[in-house]
């Protein structure tokens, strides 16, 4: 009985090219690979680049690669947050400089499961990691045969742990205080994922607002609607609300006026990340924009930097900007 299965072509190897000529495998080789200091003649190196145009033969890039000790591959390990807007940003910037210096970006979330890290079946030039890795995965690399791990033990912070990408939350108690704000409630995500990063914005308000001789508070988790929190903030007396992120700050915004509160009037919130949604949202949020794409270009460079391709980078300078709009406004005297 006929099979209607569609049997895939045999890959032309460098053997059938070698038989074709009439030569050997290392003879195809030296040529192909154009191995300096061989002497085969001009009609031979004919034979065989004809021979491999006549069959279709396309070199095993893997095996060429792996070969002289290098698969140009850059596996860029994430944590298990939401990709939104902000980091696919900073993996677009990656990417593209990466490919300009030849090599090829791979992104890998770990979920704790039983599969195998990626790191061992691609066999990466570096592994770089936007936080810190566990001493169980580094273990994992170097037992791959990972030579280059960023960060390693002793290493300097992960890229994404960078200081200046924490100070947004430090803006946000700034601009709100310089407003005349003097109670700020901190509103936080519910997402679990997030939670590590939410302790460290939430520290460095508190740590702003204590320089500013103002407290920070009360902190309210927001889900789907942020009515209990608006009435622990009234309660609080606070005027303003300082937001994990522009999502937060948009459910927080959508809460109060469905309540009949008036933003920025009876409360002010800003939101972090500068996302598309804050300035789309009505009333256009303040918000913090990061340059997700400097960061992105920093951990390339951290990357090619290991590898040995560029010396070590210099951190980025200006990476947060205070961008104030119809959410935040002074506090007036009623």
């Amino acid at each position: 009985m006929p099979s209607n299965a569609t049997i895939a072509p045999r890959r032309v190897t460098s053997s059938d090219v070698a038989r074709e000529a009439g030569v050997s495998r290392a003879t195809v080789g030296f040529v192909l690979n154009r191995t300096p200091g061989q002497t085969i003649s001009a009609e031979t190196q004919e034979r065989v680049t004809s021979a491999a145009a006549r069959l279709g033969y396309r070199p095993n890039e893997s095996a060429r690669r792996l070969a002289r000790g290098s698969t140009r591959i850059v596996l860029m390990v994430l944590p298990d947050w939401p990709l939104e807007h902000s980091m696919q940003r900073n993996i677009d910037a990656a990417t593209a400089m990466l490919e300009r210096a030849g090599y090829t970006l791979v992104t890998f979330t770990p979920h704790g499961s039983a599969a195998r890290p990626l790191w061992e079946t691609l066999s990466p030039d570096v592994v770089i990691g936007m936080t810190p890795f566990t001493d169980e995965q580094i273990q994992s690399m170097r037992t791959s045969g990972v030579l280059h791990i960023v960060p390693d033990v002793g290493a300097k912070e992960a890229p994404d742990s960078h200081p200046a990408y924490n100070r947004g939350p430090r803006l946000q108690v700034q601009h709100l205080h310089a407003l005349g704000h003097r109670r700020i409630g901190f509103a936080a995500t519910a997402d679990a994922r997030l939670q590590g990063l939410q302790a460290t914005r939430l520290n460095e308000a508190v740590v702003a607002a204590a320089e500013l001789g103002i407290e920070i508070g009360p902190v309210e988790t927001i889900a789907v609607d942020a009515h209990a929190a608006l009435a622990a903030w009234r309660e609080a007396g606070c005027t303003a609300v300082s937001a994990y992120n522009d999502e937060v700050a948009a459910v927080v915004v959508r809460t109060a006026l469905s309540e009949g509160l008036t933003v920025p009037g009876d409360l002010a919130v800003i939101g972090h990340d500068g996302s598309p949604l804050a300035k789309l949202f009505y009333p256009a949020l303040s918000t913090i924009e990061v340059d997700y794409e400097a960061l992105g270009r920093y951990s390339a460079q951290i990357a090619l930097a290991a590898i040995g391709d560029m010396p070590e980078p210099s951190e980025p300078d200006q990476v947060l900007t205070l961008v104030a709009r119809d959410s935040t406004v002074p506090v007036t005297d009623a």
